[in-house]
C-alpha cells in the first residue's frame, strides 16, 4: 500500500511538472534558427517543449488562424484580411534576418554577376541559356556554359517566395503583379516544397538555378550570384551585406508595427533580396502557453540568441529594434 501512494506521489510530481507542449509552424526561410534556438534554449529552460514545422509561411498562418498552432513563422507580414480574421491581435516579432539567393548547379568558374531584370527574364522563362547575352553582359570575364537553363521554384505558400518576387517587382517592370507567397511560374519550371526541397532541385539537377535562403545554399555546397544593388554594386550574400539592408530602419520599424521591407534598400554595401523573418504571436495568451511563449521570444531578443543565429548564416536583427520589440512583447496579455 505504502509502495502503491509513494508511486502515485512520483506519479502525480512528474505530471505537475510536466513540461508545457508549445507548437509552432510556418516559414522554411526560419526553420534552421527555431530548430538551433530551440536545442539551446530547453537545455536551460526545461518547463516547455517547443515544436516547429517547416510548412511554409502561407500554412503556418493558417494554422495559427485556425487555433491549431501556438505561433507561427513567417518571411512576408501578415496581409488585412488574415488579421481580420485572428481570434485576437497578432504581434510580428522580427527574430532574424536573412537573404535569399539565387542559387545554381552549372559548370561555372568564378563569381557569376546578375542584375535584377536578368534575374527576372530567366524566373518569368524568357533566357533560357546559361551562355545568353544578358548573362555574358554582366560577366565579361566568365567561360559560361551551352547549357539549357532549368528553373526550380517553390510549389508551396512561401515567404520566401513573396520576398523573391518583391524584389523582383521592384527592379523590373516585367514582373509587376506577380508577386506574393504563391507565383503562377511559367510551363517547364520545376516545383518543390520548402527551402530544402528547392535546393535539393538544385543540386540533383545540372543546369538548374533556383531561389533559397542562404543557410539552405550553405549548408547544400550550392554557388549563389552576386545581385547588383539599388548602388549598382554586385553584393554577395553574407551576415553584413544583409545587416546593411537592415540600417536605419528603426522608426520605419516601429511605425509600422515591425511590418516593414528591406528589399533592394538603397544603402550601400547592402544585398538586395533581404528580409525580416517574424514570430507571429496573439497579443493576448492563456497564461500557461502564453508566458512561455513570452519568455522565449524575450530571450531570442538577447544577444546570446543573437549571437547564435550569426553562427548559422542569418543576421542578427539591430539593437535599436530588438529594444522595441522588447516593449512590445511585455504588453502582450497573459490570462
Amino acid at each position: 500500500m505504502r509502495f502503491l501512494i509513494n508511486l502515485l506521489f512520483v506519479v502525480g510530481s512528474y505530471t505537475a511538472h510536466a513540461a508545457v507542449s508549445i507548437n509552432g509552424s510556418g516559414s522554411t526561410f526560419a526553420e534552421p534558427v527555431y530548430t538551433r534556438w530551440f536545442s539551446d534554449y530547453q537545455k536551460v529552460h526545461n518547463s516547455a517543449q517547443f515544436n516547429y514545422q517547416g510548412v511554409g509561411s502561407g500554412a503556418g498562418i493558417k494554422q495559427l488562424l485556425e487555433g491549431t498552432v501556438d505561433f507561427a513563422g513567417t518571411d512576408d507580414p501578415m496581409k488585412a484580411e488574415d488579421a481580420a480574421k485572428a481570434k485576437e491581435a497578432v504581434l510580428h516579432v522580427p527574430i532574424a534576418i536573412g537573404a535569399v539567393v539565387v542559387s545554381y548547379n552549372a559548370p561555372i568558374e568564378g563569381a557569376l554577376k546578375l542584375n535584377g531584370e536578368t534575374i527576372a527574364k530567366i524566373f518569368n522563362g524568357t533566357i533560357t541559356k546559361w551562355n545568353s547575352p544578358e548573362i555574358a553582359k554582366t560577366n565579361p570575364k566568365l567561360k559560361l556554359p551551352d547549357l539549357a537553363i532549368v528553373v526550380a521554384t517553390r510549389s508551396d505558400g512561401s515567404g520566401t517566395t513573396a520576398v523573391f518576387s518583391e524584389y523582383l517587382s521592384k527592379v523590373s517592370p516585367d514582373w509587376v503583379g506577380k508577386n506574393g507567397k504563391t507565383v503562377k511560374w511559367f510551363t517547364g519550371s520545376l516545383g518543390a516544397k520548402g527551402n530544402a526541397g528547392v535546393a535539393g532541385l538544385i543540386k540533383q539537377n545540372p543546369g538548374t538555378i533556383g531561389y533559397v535562403e542562404l543557410v539552405y545554399a550553405k549548408e547544400n555546397n550550392l554557388p549563389f550570384a552576386l545581385v547588383e544593388n539599388k548602388k549598382g554594386e554586385y553584393i554577395e550574400a553574407s551576415n553584413k551585406s544583409a545587416s546593411t539592408a537592415a540600417e536605419g530602419t528603426k522608426n520605419e520599424a516601429v511605425k509600422n508595427n515591425f511590418k516593414i521591407s528591406i528589399t533592394d534598400s538603397t544603402q550601400k554595401g547592402a544585398y538586395p533580396i533581404t528580409s525580416f523573418t517574424w514570430m507571429l504571436v496573439f497579443a493576448k495568451m492563456p497564461k500557461e502557453k502564453g508566458t512561455e511563449i513570452v519568455n522565449f521570444a524575450k530571450w531570442a531578443m538577447g544577444d546570446e540568441a543573437q549571437k547564435t543565429a550569426s553562427s548559422i548564416n542569418y543576421s542578427p536583427v539591430p539593437k535599436e529594434i530588438r529594444t522595441e520589440a522588447l516593449k512590445a512583447i511585455s504588453k502582450i496579455t497573459l490570462q
